[in-house]
């Protein structure tokens, strides 16, 4: 997004009224209401999933995006079935790797001015769009029994501590979240160890909410060991 898209952006808000701003939210109910129905009626249908969250920028030959392919198609052999925010680099990875394990590929994607389109290898008639972000992160929780979090940037960053934040209140039951790439992550996992932790702003119970990985194989061990704890399995 370019400076003079922001500058088009804040003049058409600097020309609603607060009449018409305040009737905006009222029918804005509505829209709201419509992707919430529809994001429950056909996630309530896929069964087991994982997200797998990272940049929409990652290009096709970066490591990054092969390692996403390689965690999704290991995550499907073992049961799973694989939802991205359905645009492209990393989560064209995730999908592409749940379409070549034969596994549940979804695709959660956002209405963005940019970065943001589906991608090719979502299943038919698995691909939602959403206008709200709010929304779309109540689908992301409700209906993934876990995540897999690679490099990315802010949006990757919400989805991270928005889960962590919900599990670590109680407001949703704990599930697995894995962070892959220590030299990526490494340096915000200090800051959490060196400066929340030792400000008492987290409690040291709260570091165990993830895991840090290099590999795939990691990732999936994580999950496959977290649910045996559980006596729980993935079952399509």
């Amino acid at each position: 997004m370019t400076p003079n898209d922001d500058r088009k952006i804040i003049e058409k808000l600097q020309q609603k009224t607060w009449n018409e701003i305040k009737t905006n939210d009222s029918w804005a109910i509505f829209k709201i209401m419509a992707e919430f129905v529809d994001g429950y009626e056909k996630l309530s249908k896929i069964g087991p999933c994982v997200s797998i969250f990272g940049s929409a920028r990652t290009a096709p030959d970066h490591p990054y995006y092969k390692l996403a392919e390689e965690v999704a198609f290991k995550l499907t052999q073992n049961g799973f079935g694989v939802i991205t925010g359905g645009g492209p680099g990393i989560m064209e990875a995730g999908n592409k790797g749940a379409n070549r394990g034969n596994g549940i590929s979804v695709g959660l994607n956002i209405d963005l001015p940019f970065e943001q389109h589906d991608n090719p290898w979502i299943d038919p008639g698995k691909s939602l769009d959403f206008d709200y972000f709010f929304v779309r992160k109540v689908m992301f929780v409700k209906y993934s029994q876990g995540f897999v979090v690679m490099p990315g940037g802010f949006g990757t960053l919400d989805e991270l501590f928005e889960a962590i934040t919900l599990i670590q209140t109680k407001k949703i039951g704990r599930f697995p979240i894995v962070l892959v790439g220590t030299k990526f992550w490494g340096g915000l996992i200090d800051w959490l160890k060196n400066t929340l932790l030792e400000e008492k702003n987290i409690s040291p119970e709260d570091l165990n909410l993830f895991r840090l990985v290099d590999t795939a194989d990691e990732a999936v061990e994580h999950f496959n060991k977290f649910y045996a704890k559980y006596k729980l399995k993935p079952n399509f």
